[in-house]
């Protein structure tokens, strides 16, 4: 699955850019409103909260933002409640299954958005769980296979991790979402230095697309990417390097 490791890595990296230019700020903090909503203000009791705390830290959001976006979601202000997650689930270019995770505070406008976007390039909503089932809930940290062997990630692997996946310029350790804060914390205590730690959708299957459907996708994700309430997009796609090379540049 070469060509979706290396979007995924690239697309991480650009989030992270943009979210220290302070555009993520917003989402950073919805995502972490709602993890400390269903399951309590409580970090370490709290894996989804966890995550999304230590997202907002790679991202260098300020300690004062979070602290807020916890108390609001542990019910310190009203507004806290009226921010939801939304899953939707779509068909995308060439047949592809997405999941689209959003934050928001009224369905009917991201809905909206949602379809909109996906209406663009001749895509649809699919029905609740026409594509959910295509896809596991998994922590995965990506470090730079250039710099780092398998054995190198082994201390994961004793942390609780369920496997390590090289794929040519990434090595992707993928544990429980229970998981993921012992995992990534092994690894920096062997100074293991992270790409990227977060809660995913891994796809059980991956469709196969060619250079003008994985345009359309790309462009797709991007522009629902880009949406306020859009937290994240997964999609069981797989492409050649060859056209990663060409479309995603």
């Amino acid at each position: 699955m070469s060509g979706h490791s290396k979007w995924a890595s690239i697309k991480h990296k650009k989030a992270i850019v943009d979210a220290r230019r302070g555009q993520q700020f917003t989402k950073l903090a919805r995502a972490i409103t709602v993890a400390a909503r269903e399951g309590g203000g409580e970090v370490e009791s709290n894996a989804a909260l966890a995550n999304a705390v230590q997202k907002a830290k790679d991202a260098s959001m300020p300690k004062d933002n979070i602290e807020r976006a916890i108390a609001k979601g542990a019910g310190a202000g009203a507004d806290g409640d009226a921010i939801e997650t939304v899953i939707y689930e779509a068909y995308g270019p060439g047949g592809v299954a997405m999941l689209i995770e959003a934050y928001t505070d009224n369905r009917n406008r991201t809905g909206a958005d949602v379809r909109h976007l996906l209406s663009k390039v001749g895509s649809s909503l699919g029905e609740p769980g026409s594509v959910s089932y295509l896809f596991e809930k998994r922590g995965a940290a990506v470090v730079d296979a250039s710099r780092y062997s398998e054995d190198d990630l082994l201390v994961a692997i004793e942390a609780g991790a369920l496997d390590i996946e090289a794929d040519d310029d990434v090595l992707e350790v993928i544990c429980e979402p229970g998981d993921l804060a012992a995992v990534r914390a092994a690894l920096e205590e062997a100074g293991i230095e992270i790409g990227s730690a977060e809660l995913v959708q891994r796809p059980t299957v991956r469709v196969e697309l060619d250079e003008e459907d994985a345009k359309k996708l790309f462009h797709l994700i991007e522009s629902l990417e880009e949406n306020d309430d859009v937290g994240a997009v997964h999609a069981n796609f797989e492409v050649s390097d060859e056209i990663l090379e060409r479309v995603a540049g």
